[in-house]
């Protein structure tokens, strides 16, 4: 099958989000399909070097290439610019032709949102959730014209496993979400044969302006947090992007948390990987949104540390009801619950690192989330 996947690589060029797309691609493609990448957003890309929105992809595109070169993708991408006029890595006929021959087409995370006549012609059609609760809150606030494009789609997914359910709060009609997780290319993550630093780690936005529009971010979370290190001697480090002018660093040092910035760990997918793997463990908070909706999204960052044998302790949304917790993965309400899963995993390491890479397997492969995932969006196209 001929699939192309939309994602935001050059969007977006960290290490983290890289993955994200990453591992639908190389997944896809180890199962056997024909996979191709897209980035068509009408946006400008975010430069990390100049710390600034950039109408001229330079850097999105060497970071593309960087990406996708190793795992056979140096000739199976497009870019098209923030204005729609030029196209990169295809031309626009050639891509035209390449959309013709298409089976399926994946828009993950909004890595397209120009519906143009050559993507509309494709067969099946799919866009993928990575933002649950936001995103649904952002079609009630944007209204008809948000609602409509994603009607075009085929079929809708979520990373929030309550979404449309009682479990949670977040408004849907009309729209049916299915279910799905991040896939994990779990050969990518083999845990390291050297010993971890003795620190639990996670990487993370203290504020992401769009969504103060819509919901709450992790500083709100966070705040619930601040006095861990005072309850715990086990270290944390935290790897924190924050907006200009907000030091977050020195605020977290106040309460004994070690910190560093964000894109360092982050800069490339293959140091975001080992950032990863030589940490003991990951403890993280999650957006505010997501824990006051309860909308049982599980970050991907989270699968890469199970899937790297790293345990890791996160504050519950909901995804507790849907996958094993209480050996190598803890989901956390609380100040104690939080220092108590900490303390469980470095007192019997060993075993909950086994269990936390098992989970992985079991629960994010691509065998596990890709084959149902592609079978259901191409069961039937149901495109009003």
């Amino acid at each position: 099958m001929n699939i192309i996947v939309a994602g935001v690589i050059g969007r977006y060029p960290y290490g983290g989000v890289a993955w994200c797309s990453m591992m639908y691609l190389i997944g896809l493609q180890r199962l056997g399909h024909q996979v191709w990448y897209l980035e068509d957003m009408a946006e400008c890309n975010f430069d990390p070097i100049e710390n600034t929105l950039s109408t001229h992809p330079r850097y999105a595109l060497g970071f593309i290439c960087a990406c996708l070169e190793p795992y056979g993708f140096g000739d199976r991408w497009c870019y098209v610019d923030y204005l729609g006029i030029e196209y990169y890595g295809h031309t626009r006929e050639q891509w035209r032709q390449v959309c013709a021959d298409c089976d399926l087409f994946i828009n993950l995370s909004g890595g397209c949102w120009i519906w143009r006549d050559e993507y509309a012609a494709i067969p099946h059609t799919a866009f993928i959730d990575s933002d649950p609760a936001f995103t649904q809150l952002e079609i009630v606030r944007r209204g008809q014209e948000r609602l409509e494009f994603f009607q075009r789609y085929g079929q809708l997914f979520t990373f929030g496993r309550n979404i449309g359910t009682r479990a949670s709060s977040i408004p849907t009609a009309p729209l049916r979400w299915n279910h799905t997780w991040q896939p994990v290319c779990v050969d990518e993550w083999t845990p390291s044969a050297e010993p971890p630093r003795p620190l639990f780690t996670t990487v993370m936005s203290w504020q992401i302006e769009s969504f103060k529009e819509i919901g709450g971010n992790k500083d709100q979370e966070f705040s619930k947090f601040l006095q861990l290190p005072s309850i715990t001697n086990v270290p944390i480090e935290l790897a924190v992007s924050a907006p200009r002018g907000i030091d977050v660093c020195a605020h977290l040092a106040e309460f004994g948390w070690g910190c560093r910035d964000a894109f360092a760990v982050s800069r490339t997918p293959f140091v975001y990987r080992e950032f990863i793997r030589s940490s003991l463990g990951e403890f993280s908070v999650a957006k505010h949104t997501y824990v006051e909706s309860k909308c049982g999204w599980f970050s991907d960052r989270s699968e890469c540390y199970l899937a790297s044998g790293r345990p890791a302790v996160v504050q519950d949304t909901g995804f507790s009801v849907h996958l094993p917790t209480g050996v190598g993965l803890f989901a956390y309400r609380t100040l104690e619950e939080a220092a108590a899963g900490l303390e469980e995993v470095v007192s019997n390491y060993e075993r909950h690192s086994r269990a936390a890479r098992e989970i992985a397997i079991a629960h994010f492969s691509p065998e596990a989330v890709l084959l149902p995932l592609v079978e259901k969006a191409t069961s039937a196209d149901k495109r009003l």
